[in-house]
Protein backbone atom coordinates (compact mmCIF):
# COMPACT_ATOMS: atom_id res chain seq x y z
CA UNK A 1 0.00 0.00 0.00
CA UNK A 2 1.58 3.50 -1.24
CA UNK A 3 0.82 6.79 -1.68
CA UNK A 4 2.45 8.94 -4.64
CA UNK A 5 3.78 12.18 -3.94
CA UNK A 6 5.33 14.92 -6.44
CA UNK A 7 6.16 18.64 -5.88
CA UNK A 8 4.47 19.92 -9.43
CA UNK A 9 6.95 23.52 -8.27
CA UNK A 10 8.00 25.39 -4.81
CA UNK A 11 9.20 28.43 -4.26
CA UNK A 12 7.97 32.33 -4.18
CA UNK A 13 7.34 31.53 -8.41
CA UNK A 14 4.62 29.06 -7.12
CA UNK A 15 4.00 26.38 -5.11
CA UNK A 16 2.16 23.13 -5.59
CA UNK A 17 2.19 19.55 -4.01
CA UNK A 18 0.13 16.90 -4.97
CA UNK A 19 -0.25 13.63 -3.05
CA UNK A 20 -2.77 10.66 -3.94
CA UNK A 21 -3.38 6.86 -3.71
CA UNK A 22 -4.56 4.56 -6.69
CA UNK A 23 -7.59 6.49 -7.13
CA UNK A 24 -7.75 10.17 -5.91
CA UNK A 25 -5.58 12.74 -5.15
CA UNK A 26 -5.13 16.35 -3.89
CA UNK A 27 -3.38 19.65 -4.34
CA UNK A 28 -2.51 21.54 -1.39
CA UNK A 29 -1.98 24.56 -2.97
CA UNK A 30 -2.31 25.59 -6.64
CA UNK A 31 0.14 28.53 -6.99
CA UNK A 32 0.98 28.13 -10.62
CA UNK A 33 -1.21 28.67 -13.59
CA UNK A 34 -4.22 26.16 -14.56
CA UNK A 35 -2.39 25.30 -17.93
CA UNK A 36 1.04 24.82 -15.96
CA UNK A 37 -0.56 22.44 -13.68
CA UNK A 38 -2.56 20.19 -16.25
CA UNK A 39 1.26 20.43 -18.18
CA UNK A 40 3.12 19.04 -15.47
CA UNK A 41 1.01 16.83 -14.21
CA UNK A 42 0.65 15.05 -18.01
CA UNK A 43 4.10 15.00 -18.20
CA UNK A 44 4.21 12.62 -14.74
CA UNK A 45 1.73 10.69 -16.40
CA UNK A 46 -0.67 11.82 -13.56
CA UNK A 47 -4.55 11.90 -14.43
CA UNK A 48 -6.22 15.06 -13.52
CA UNK A 49 -9.18 13.28 -13.39
CA UNK A 50 -7.94 12.20 -9.94
CA UNK A 51 -8.03 15.28 -8.53
CA UNK A 52 -10.61 15.54 -5.91
CA UNK A 53 -10.35 19.00 -4.04
CA UNK A 54 -7.59 21.73 -3.65
CA UNK A 55 -6.23 22.61 -0.23
CA UNK A 56 -5.33 25.89 0.58
CA UNK A 57 -2.71 27.09 3.43
CA UNK A 58 -2.82 30.76 2.97
CA UNK A 59 -3.75 33.88 0.56
CA UNK A 60 -0.58 34.76 -1.03
CA UNK A 61 -0.14 34.81 -4.62
CA UNK A 62 2.49 31.61 -4.74
CA UNK A 63 -0.32 29.58 -3.47
CA UNK A 64 -3.46 30.50 -4.78
CA UNK A 65 -2.90 31.71 -8.44
CA UNK A 66 -3.96 28.78 -10.29
CA UNK A 67 -6.97 27.85 -7.72
CA UNK A 68 -9.53 29.45 -9.29
CA UNK A 69 -9.07 28.39 -13.05
CA UNK A 70 -8.34 24.78 -11.86
CA UNK A 71 -11.41 24.64 -9.91
CA UNK A 72 -13.93 26.18 -12.45
CA UNK A 73 -12.34 23.60 -15.36
CA UNK A 74 -12.28 20.67 -12.97
CA UNK A 75 -15.12 21.34 -10.79
CA UNK A 76 -13.25 20.93 -7.52
CA UNK A 77 -13.57 22.04 -4.54
CA UNK A 78 -11.62 24.55 -2.83
CA UNK A 79 -11.14 23.91 0.93
CA UNK A 80 -9.69 26.73 2.83
CA UNK A 81 -10.70 29.06 5.80
CA UNK A 82 -13.20 31.82 5.89
CA UNK A 83 -10.12 34.15 7.19
CA UNK A 84 -8.15 32.89 4.27
CA UNK A 85 -11.21 33.71 1.94
CA UNK A 86 -11.44 36.99 2.49
CA UNK A 87 -8.03 37.79 0.88
CA UNK A 88 -9.35 35.34 -2.10
CA UNK A 89 -11.40 37.77 -4.16
CA UNK A 90 -11.17 35.34 -7.33
CA UNK A 91 -12.21 32.48 -5.65
CA UNK A 92 -15.68 31.71 -5.94
CA UNK A 93 -17.08 31.28 -3.14
CA UNK A 94 -19.84 28.90 -4.20
CA UNK A 95 -16.89 26.38 -4.76
CA UNK A 96 -15.46 26.33 -1.41
CA UNK A 97 -15.60 24.36 1.81
CA UNK A 98 -14.73 24.89 5.08
CA UNK A 99 -11.62 24.44 6.52
CA UNK A 100 -10.97 24.37 10.34
CA UNK A 101 -7.79 23.39 12.46
CA UNK A 102 -7.32 19.82 13.70
CA UNK A 103 -11.30 18.80 11.59
CA UNK A 104 -10.00 16.15 9.52
CA UNK A 105 -11.53 16.26 5.96
CA UNK A 106 -12.32 12.66 4.34
CA UNK A 107 -11.84 12.37 0.76
CA UNK A 108 -12.45 8.38 0.04
CA UNK A 109 -9.81 6.94 0.96
CA UNK A 110 -7.96 10.38 2.03
CA UNK A 111 -7.45 11.88 5.14
CA UNK A 112 -6.48 15.66 4.99
CA UNK A 113 -6.32 17.64 8.74
CA UNK A 114 -5.03 21.34 8.91
CA UNK A 115 -3.16 22.73 11.76
CA UNK A 116 -1.56 25.90 12.53
CA UNK A 117 1.32 27.29 11.40
CA UNK A 118 3.55 30.99 12.24
CA UNK A 119 3.30 33.13 8.93
CA UNK A 120 2.18 36.38 7.81
CA UNK A 121 -1.09 35.71 6.73
CA UNK A 122 -4.78 36.02 8.09
CA UNK A 123 -4.52 32.52 8.79
CA UNK A 124 -1.86 30.60 7.97
CA UNK A 125 -2.64 26.45 8.14
CA UNK A 126 -0.23 23.45 7.16
CA UNK A 127 -1.50 20.00 6.43
CA UNK A 128 -0.65 16.12 6.47
CA UNK A 129 -2.74 13.69 4.02
CA UNK A 130 -3.15 10.76 5.13
CA UNK A 131 -4.36 6.96 3.51
CA UNK A 132 -3.06 3.55 3.45
CA UNK A 133 -1.67 3.76 6.60
CA UNK A 134 0.79 6.75 5.40
CA UNK A 135 0.96 10.29 6.18
CA UNK A 136 2.98 12.91 3.98
CA UNK A 137 2.90 16.68 5.70
CA UNK A 138 3.36 20.12 3.74
CA UNK A 139 5.62 22.51 6.13
CA UNK A 140 6.15 25.45 3.93
CA UNK A 141 5.91 29.13 4.62
CA UNK A 142 6.49 28.66 8.61
CA UNK A 143 8.36 31.79 10.27
CA UNK A 144 9.35 29.30 13.14
CA UNK A 145 8.70 25.99 14.81
CA UNK A 146 6.09 25.49 16.59
CA UNK A 147 4.03 22.63 18.73
CA UNK A 148 1.93 22.01 15.76
CA UNK A 149 5.20 21.93 13.28
CA UNK A 150 6.65 18.98 15.93
CA UNK A 151 3.76 17.11 16.54
CA UNK A 152 2.79 16.13 12.88
CA UNK A 153 6.55 16.26 11.57
CA UNK A 154 7.15 13.50 14.16
CA UNK A 155 4.36 11.86 12.51
CA UNK A 156 5.04 11.58 8.91
CA UNK A 157 6.16 8.89 6.81
CA UNK A 158 7.36 11.76 4.18
CA UNK A 159 7.48 15.43 4.05
CA UNK A 160 7.75 18.85 2.32
CA UNK A 161 9.76 21.08 4.61
CA UNK A 162 10.56 24.79 3.65
CA UNK A 163 14.61 25.40 3.82
CA UNK A 164 13.92 28.88 2.17
CA UNK A 165 17.32 30.52 3.12
CA UNK A 166 20.55 30.54 3.75
CA UNK A 167 21.65 32.68 7.30
CA UNK A 168 24.85 33.84 5.50
CA UNK A 169 23.51 34.38 1.66
CA UNK A 170 20.67 36.58 3.22
CA UNK A 171 22.61 39.09 5.46
CA UNK A 172 25.25 39.09 3.17
CA UNK A 173 22.58 39.65 -0.02
CA UNK A 174 21.42 42.65 -1.80
CA UNK A 175 17.64 42.53 0.15
CA UNK A 176 16.81 45.66 1.81
CA UNK A 177 16.55 45.55 5.72
CA UNK A 178 13.14 45.17 5.56
CA UNK A 179 12.58 42.42 3.73
CA UNK A 180 15.47 40.62 5.47
CA UNK A 181 13.54 41.10 8.80
CA UNK A 182 10.20 39.87 7.52
CA UNK A 183 11.54 36.64 6.31
CA UNK A 184 13.89 35.79 9.65
CA UNK A 185 11.64 37.95 12.11
CA UNK A 186 9.64 34.53 13.10
CA UNK A 187 6.45 34.99 10.82
CA UNK A 188 8.15 34.56 7.48
CA UNK A 189 10.27 31.66 6.36
CA UNK A 190 12.55 28.86 7.76
CA UNK A 191 16.17 28.75 7.13
CA UNK A 192 18.24 25.74 6.17
CA UNK A 193 19.74 25.59 9.66
CA UNK A 194 16.08 26.02 11.30
CA UNK A 195 14.94 23.26 8.89
CA UNK A 196 17.73 21.24 9.79
CA UNK A 197 17.19 21.27 13.24
CA UNK A 198 13.27 19.97 13.13
CA UNK A 199 14.75 17.45 10.90
CA UNK A 200 17.35 16.30 13.08
CA UNK A 201 15.50 16.28 16.52
CA UNK A 202 11.62 15.54 15.33
CA UNK A 203 11.73 13.19 12.36
CA UNK A 204 10.30 9.97 12.29
CA UNK A 205 12.23 6.93 11.88
CA UNK A 206 9.80 5.99 9.79
CA UNK A 207 10.22 8.65 7.33
CA UNK A 208 11.72 7.83 4.05
CA UNK A 209 11.76 10.97 1.86
CA UNK A 210 12.12 14.88 2.99
CA UNK A 211 11.23 17.31 0.18
CA UNK A 212 13.20 20.41 0.77
CA UNK A 213 10.77 23.17 -0.59
CA UNK A 214 10.06 27.05 -1.09
CA UNK A 215 14.37 27.48 -1.55
CA UNK A 216 14.90 31.17 -2.00
CA UNK A 217 16.18 31.83 -5.74
CA UNK A 218 18.53 34.86 -4.68
CA UNK A 219 19.44 33.75 -0.84
CA UNK A 220 20.02 29.64 -0.95
CA UNK A 221 21.93 27.42 -2.64
CA UNK A 222 20.09 23.92 -3.60
CA UNK A 223 23.32 22.01 -3.83
CA UNK A 224 24.37 23.56 -0.26
CA UNK A 225 20.73 22.73 1.31
CA UNK A 226 20.99 18.79 0.24
CA UNK A 227 23.83 18.58 1.37
CA UNK A 228 23.15 19.63 4.66
CA UNK A 229 20.93 17.25 4.76
CA UNK A 230 22.53 14.57 2.90
CA UNK A 231 24.81 14.64 6.03
CA UNK A 232 22.03 13.55 8.50
CA UNK A 233 19.83 12.12 6.28
CA UNK A 234 20.80 8.21 7.01
CA UNK A 235 17.85 6.08 5.53
CA UNK A 236 15.71 9.25 4.31
CA UNK A 237 16.19 10.70 0.67
CA UNK A 238 16.42 13.84 0.35
CA UNK A 239 14.96 15.95 -2.43
CA UNK A 240 15.52 19.35 -3.82
CA UNK A 241 11.25 21.00 -4.66
CA UNK A 242 12.36 22.87 -7.78
CA UNK A 243 11.39 26.20 -8.53
CA UNK A 244 11.78 25.59 -12.23
CA UNK A 245 10.35 22.08 -12.87
CA UNK A 246 8.05 19.22 -11.15
CA UNK A 247 9.88 16.58 -9.46
CA UNK A 248 9.59 13.33 -9.71
CA UNK A 249 6.47 11.15 -8.71
CA UNK A 250 8.00 8.99 -5.52
CA UNK A 251 6.75 6.26 -3.81
CA UNK A 252 5.75 6.53 -0.17
CA UNK A 253 5.43 3.04 1.31
CA UNK A 254 4.38 1.95 5.12
CA UNK A 255 7.87 1.22 6.44
CA UNK A 256 11.78 1.48 6.14
CA UNK A 257 13.28 -1.75 5.67
CA UNK A 258 16.61 -2.11 7.83
CA UNK A 259 18.08 -3.85 4.73
CA UNK A 260 20.99 -2.11 3.21
CA UNK A 261 19.60 -2.96 -0.66
CA UNK A 262 16.66 -0.66 0.63
CA UNK A 263 16.10 2.32 -1.90
CA UNK A 264 12.89 4.36 -1.98
CA UNK A 265 11.26 4.01 -5.03
CA UNK A 266 10.82 6.58 -7.77
CA UNK A 267 8.39 6.71 -10.84
CA UNK A 268 9.44 8.99 -13.53
CA UNK A 269 7.54 10.53 -16.09
CA UNK A 270 5.88 8.10 -18.70
CA UNK A 271 3.02 7.53 -20.35
CA UNK A 272 2.86 3.59 -19.37
CA UNK A 273 2.26 5.08 -15.25
CA UNK A 274 -1.53 3.77 -15.69
CA UNK A 275 -1.56 4.37 -11.93
CA UNK A 276 -2.49 7.46 -12.10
Amino acid sequence: MSLFVTSLNSGSNGNCYYIGNNTEAVLIDAGISCRETEKRMKLLGLSMNKLKAIFVSHEHTDHIKGVPALSDKFSLPVYITSSTLKGCCEIKTESTKSLLPYVPVTISGLTITAFPKKHDAEDPHSFTISGNGITVGVFTDIGSSCKHVIENFGQCNAAFLEANYDEDLLENGNYPYFLKKRIRGGNGHLSNKEALEIFKTHKSPIMSHLFLSHLSKNNNCPAKAKNLFDEHAGQTKIIIASRYEQTAVYVIKKEITNSSAHKPETLFASKQLSLF
